[in-house]
């Protein structure tokens, strides 16, 4: 029988690094994803649900450019303003498309209500979030999963508001984060419960394996907007030995969870979400870890900041 996919919190000892566990690992490299409940305790969930509450109910919409945050679906093209790219060392609030009326443009929701998403530095820039990034807990993982110099990046809150929030396709992490060789993984908290009402994550098991990058989202050459361009480097992780028949209709396992969990994602694992149409929002924290001994270069959208990318641990 497959080990289970959900998972006990690995111990936290002040000053120690935890790793997981064995079991733990197997079910993350078989699948592609690792559920653990009760990663955050109760407190701290609620703490940094309200601190989001905070930051959506307090930042000024004056002089906001009203960028709306688009995963390019439906012959959209994918957000790629200038308030979009200078976010990697910001705090910025990215609008839901269905938050606006398609005719006027007029904004249909009140603010607070509106945003898609917060990102892209909150792991420096906010104490609370900091706090639940930069911990023994979370280096504990990332050594267990193989990192030497882990670095953190692309922090941010995704919103999934009541009756708007948007749908996200099937994807992969590292398309959007990638290195050479690809490396990323997306920790995932859920400050609310998930469910398949208001929109929880679904996974393509095992496709991690089986799916090689083919695509990155990149800067275009001319410094103007962004686009999808043919992987030319390494398409798998370092050392990774992928199966040879790939599967053209992938099979998607709903995960439902509970506020306080979290979720590993490998970069080559193929996941999406629906678009929540329920009363209740789907308030999640996420942020991705990459090797730092691993290029990456200046076409990545999301570029370090001066300080360079943050380290999980020395």
């Amino acid at each position: 029988m497959a080990p289970s996919r959900i998972s006990d919190p690995p111990d936290q000892i002040e000053g120690h690094i935890e790793e997981l566990s064995s079991e733990q690992l197997r079910s993350y490299n078989n699948d592609g994803y690792l559920i653990i409940p009760n990663a955050l305790d109760a407190s701290t969930t609620a703490s940094l649900l309200q601190e989001t509450r905070d930051m959506l109910s307090s930042f000024p919409v004056d002089d906001h450019p009203m960028t709306k945050f688009s995963t390019g679906e439906n012959n959209k093209d994918h957000v790629d303003d200038d308030y979009f790219l200078t976010s990697g060392d910001k705090i910025r609030f990215f609008f839901e498309e269905d938050a606006f009326d398609a005719t006027t443009g007029a904004l249909l929701k009140p603010k607070h209500r509106a945003i898609n998403k917060i990102g892209h530095y909150l792991h420096v820039l906010n104490p609370a979030f900091r706090n639940s990034t930069l911990t023994l807990f979370n280096a504990g993982i990332a050594r267990s999963l193989g990192f030497r110099d882990p670095r953190v990046l692309q922090s941010m809150v995704i919103c999934k508001q009541p009756e708007i929030g948007g749908r996200v396709p099937p994807h992969q992490d590292s398309t959007f984060l990638y290195t050479n060789p690809p490396s990323a993984v997306g920790f995932w908290i859920a400050l609310e419960d998930a469910t398949a009402e208001n929109g929880c994550l679904s996974f393509a098991k095992g496709s991690h394996r089986r799916s090689p990058l083919t695509s990155r989202f990149v800067r275009k050459q001319n410094g103007e907007g962004t686009e999808f361009v043919d992987v030319e480097g390494a398409r798998f992780p370092q050392d990774f030995e992928p199966e040879e028949k790939a599967q053209e209709d992938e099979v998607y396992t709903m995960g439902e969870v509970k506020a306080g969990t979290l979720v590993l994602i490998h970069g080559n694992l193929l996941h999406k979400s629906e678009k929540n149409l329920s009363g209740k929002s789907r308030f999640i924290y996420t942020f991705h870890v990459i090797e730092g001994d691993n290029k990456y270069d200046e076409r990545n959208w999301l570029q370090a900041p001066r300080k360079g990318f943050s380290k999980m641990y020395s």
